[in-house]
């Protein structure tokens, strides 16, 4: 289930943070929603997995059984009769998980899922919400929201309600939030903001990493919002680039992974304003995988199932080699989507993922295994931090302001302890030729004391010693060079005189 679009989405984003705000709004009387509890989001901690279940009126209670109070899950997958009298098929699954949510409303899945992360990335951290899981167990659904109403919007539209509003309660600092909208179609990336449509785009998006291994894709669009509405507008407007398609299990399936990307940039208006907070909250909605023999595809759908099972595999390799601690090597670079989440996955980052299932007895297999990538998900770690620039164009003018006042402040303290012939900047050719002279009779032997009245005229002296220095070795160099043997006849005919006298 997907998002309606019809022809005015200026009119949805109205509803969305308008007329519908009042829909949700607590009854006289009603007791307050429960406050969210907050979570140290400081150092490392391992990836959240909350699995959602489906709603679905066959659900197999014989092989289902939903824990909410231990958030577990306990799978009973009947043998397959074609594995013979011998077979070690497992019957019984246990999972253990971070969060189990089953007939849950998107309220409820925003709370556990989102609500604190967002909170995290307008503190100065990265955040990243992905739906993973099966094709139509409902990952656009709990994304991007139904199309009941305003109850029912989902995860993305919640998060840019939630960083408007968090950003409004924050006065004292300046925050710009820029957007971007990036889709991976059969390992090709397109720009879903861009004016120019995705069918005459070449998909040739770069992955870039900087000096610190943040990851950015090079000529994205990243429009700035300034407002909860615009940002709204800006995300149904992508979202109606998307590509979909219809196959038996799913009227309205995705057939690539979107990463919708808010940037979130903090200066403080009190504090120095040279110290920038930049995150960003990556809201992912993967692509489902598919069994080919259940969906039916063939020709264009047949070919994007593919690249969609393959980047899945390169993910599900990701998190192996991260969940295991003897391996120095992590394959992000397989795909363009592991490559573009390398962040999220083992990085700098508070990352949530949330495993759709299907709770049906003829989705065990796709159930199964969707729940058992989800527990080794929960073993990435990630090292979460806040992520502070400073700005060399503000640092610069600070440290020229600051040098002003120091030198407004000695010129101050010299002339009450009655130095204002002390100089600080640097000597005139004439000031310079004068200290020389100084130096020249110091080292003569004609003034006793040279005093040095500022660290500057230190300076200055020591340029005279050195150019002095260096004249007189260049008038040594120059004089000729007497012979050693005359030096020695010199000196033996002198002392001959000398003899000669005394007789």
């Amino acid at each position: 289930t997907i998002w309606p679009r019809p022809t005015s989405r200026r009119g949805i984003a109205r509803t969305l943070i308008g007329e519908g705000r009042g829909a949700e709004q607590p009854r006289a009387g009603a007791a307050p929603p429960p406050e969210v509890a907050a979570e140290p989001v400081m150092g490392r901690s391992n990836v959240r997995v909350v699995v959602r279940a489906r709603p679905t009126g066959s659900f197999a209670s014989e092989n289902f059984q939903f824990n909410e109070g231990s958030d577990s899950i306990d799978l009973r997958l009947p043998k397959d009769g074609s594995g013979g009298v011998v077979n070690n098929q497992q019957e019984n699954w246990h999972f253990k998980l971070d969060k189990v949510l089953s007939n849950a409303s998107q309220e409820q899945v925003f709370d556990a899922c989102a609500r604190e992360v967002v909170r995290s990335v307008m503190d100065g951290y990265n955040g990243t919400i992905m739906a993973y899981g099966q094709t139509g167990a409902g990952k656009t659904h709990t994304m991007t929201g139904g199309h009941v109403g305003f109850a029912d919007r989902g995860i993305v539209p919640r998060s840019i309600s939630q960083i408007y509003s968090e950003a409004a309660a924050r006065p004292e600092n300046n925050i710009t939030i820029r957007l971007s909208y990036c889709e991976i179609y059969n390992e090709l990336m397109f720009d879903l903001l861009t004016d120019v449509g995705v069918t005459e785009q070449s998909g040739d998006l770069h992955i870039t990493e900087d000096a610190k291994g943040g990851v950015h894709v090079k000529g994205l669009s990243n429009p700035i919002a300034s407002s909860e509405e615009e940002a709204l507008h800006v995300f149904f407007q992508g979202d109606t680039n998307r590509h979909v398609a219809e196959h038996a299990l799913n009227k309205g399936s995705t057939r690539s992974h979107c990463v919708f990307t808010i940037h979130v940039e903090s200066r403080s208006r009190v504090e120095s304003n040279e110290k920038v907070i930049y995150s960003k909250l990556h809201l992912v909605d993967l692509a489902g995988s598919e069994r080919v023999k259940k969906t039916g595809t063939d020709g264009v759908t047949l070919k994007e199932a593919s690249y969609i099972n393959k980047s899945l595999s390169f993910l599900e390799q990701v998190v192996v080699a991260l969940g295991d601690k003897h391996r120095d090597h992590v394959p992000y670079r397989q795909s363009k989507l592991t490559h573009m989440l390398k962040d999220s996955l083992g990085g700098n980052c508070k990352t949530t993922m949330i495993a759709n299932i299907w709770p049906e007895a003829k989705m065990l297999e796709e159930t199964t295994s969707t729940l058992r990538f989800a527990t080794r998900m929960m073993r990435v770690s990630n090292d979460a931090t806040v992520n502070v620039h400073l700005d060399p164009q503000l640092l610069l003018r600070k440290y020229e302001r600051q040098i002003k006042e120091l030198k407004q402040e000695l010129a101050m303290h010299n002339t009450l302890a009655n130095r204002s012939h002390v100089q600080y900047e640097e000597y005139t050719p004439d000031e310079q030729r004068e200290l020389e002279g100084k130096v020249r009779m110091y080292l003569e032997g004609e003034m006793q004391d040279l005093e040095v009245v500022s660290v500057r005229m230190a300076l200055e002296a020591f340029s005279c010693f050195r150019k002095l220095h260096n004249e007189l070795r260049t008038e040594l160099s120059r004089r000729p060079v007497v012979p050693a043997g005359v030096v020695g006849g010199m000196g033996e005919a002198a002392e001959g005189a000398g003899g000669e006298d005394g007789g």
